[in-house]
């Protein structure tokens, strides 16, 4: 009995050491990541490959230029990418088509890829022109949430949408999330009215987000999915309700809208760079009081997914450091 004793108690102070010694990490780790929100290292300039000449970058703090931009994150994706480029501009050049006031860009933010995704973008700069396609190099991984940031940042729409190189979603969709954004703006700010005050206000200056959603999809994916990725979505949405609260049934679709005013406010104090950026965004509406509409997308699953099981200590290291960082009021929001 007493052998029995002592194998608990070295094992309780095991238990204690390693605890101890992962919130010390996460401790330290927030806070040095408490100022990472305001440090921008992204290039001031964009490059036209047609011209050799350098295009200033623009700031979300700017006013908008465009009417929509979208913002892909890529890493490694030379071969995903040119189908799902292609069906995106010729949406958006069919749209402008018919409606000369609808301007847009597609931002490429190539995240440190080493394959041919950097000349596989720039070959449509060169076919499209740096006024509707550009492309950021980060020069190495950071990760998607980061290279989703830097997009954002530079980005010079009223409307910003952010979505995959994969094309799991179809484009078309956006304009499920505009309309839904227009509509709550109409209804709960009166913008677009006669009877407003200001004749100048624009749905870039409403804080609003619109997420895309594959909740309706759920049962028939957890038939066809991978165990693991059910695996990691079922416990991730657990750990989500305890990081992030509810309200949100997919956090993780790569299908999001945002007006200028919310991604302002949004894209200036993200600290997460990898999986759960998307968390984060959600915690940051709650804050910020910024109405999200989750609004179901048609989706399909496309092989060449960077999600797999290594991915999880990734993103429960992440969870725990916004969960610290934000508790502990380490990490400052700026409004």
């Amino acid at each position: 009995m007493g052998f029995l004793w002592t194998i608990a108690e070295l094992l309780v102070a095991v238990i204690f050491i390693i605890a101890s010694f992962l919130l010390t990490a996460v401790v330290s780790e927030a806070h040095r990541r408490r100022h990472d929100n305001t440090h921008d290292d992204a290039p001031s300039f964009f490059e036209d490959p047609n011209s050799q000449k350098q295009v200033p970058c623009p700031h979300i703090h700017d006013p908008a230029e465009k009417y929509i931009s979208l913002v892909i994150p890529a890493f490694n994706e030379e071969h995903r990418l040119p189908g799902a480029l292609d069906e995106t501009i010729n949406y958006l050049q069919e749209r402008a088509g018919k409606d000369k006031s609808f301007t847009y860009e597609v931002v490429i933010v190539d995240d440190g890829s080493d394959d041919a995704t950097k000349q596989v973008a720039f070959d449509f700069v060169k076919k499209y022109t740096v006024d509707n396609v550009r492309v950021i190099l980060l020069g190495r991984n950071h990760g998607k949430g980061e290279a989703i940031r830097k997009g954002m940042l530079h980005s010079r729409g009223e409307l910003l949408l952010m979505l995959d190189a994969d094309g799991a979603t179809e484009v078309t969709d956006l304009e499920k999330l505009e309309n839904q954004i227009h509509a709550v703006a109409s209804k709960e700010f009166r913008v677009g009215e006669s009877t407003s005050s200001d004749s100048g206000f624009r749905i870039s200056d409403i804080p609003l987000a619109a997420f895309g959603s594959r909740a309706h999809l759920e049962e028939q994916a957890l038939a066809t999915r991978k165990w693991y990725r059910n695996f990691l979505m079922k416990g991730f949405h657990l750990v989500v309700l305890l990081t992030a609260g509810s309200g949100i049934r997919d956090t993780q679709c790569g299908f999001k809208m945002f007006t200028r005013a919310a991604a302002r406010k949004l894209f200036t104090n993200i600290r997460l760079k990898r999986w759960c950026f998307d968390v984060e965004l959600v915690f940051l509406c709650k804050w910020f009081g910024i109405p999200v509409i989750e609004i179901s997308v048609k989706w399909t699953e496309i092989p060449g997914s960077k999600m797999n099981p290594l991915s999880i200590p990734s993103m429960l290291w992440e969870l725990a450091l916004m969960s610290m960082g934000y508790r502990t009021r380490m990490w400052k929001i700026c409004s």
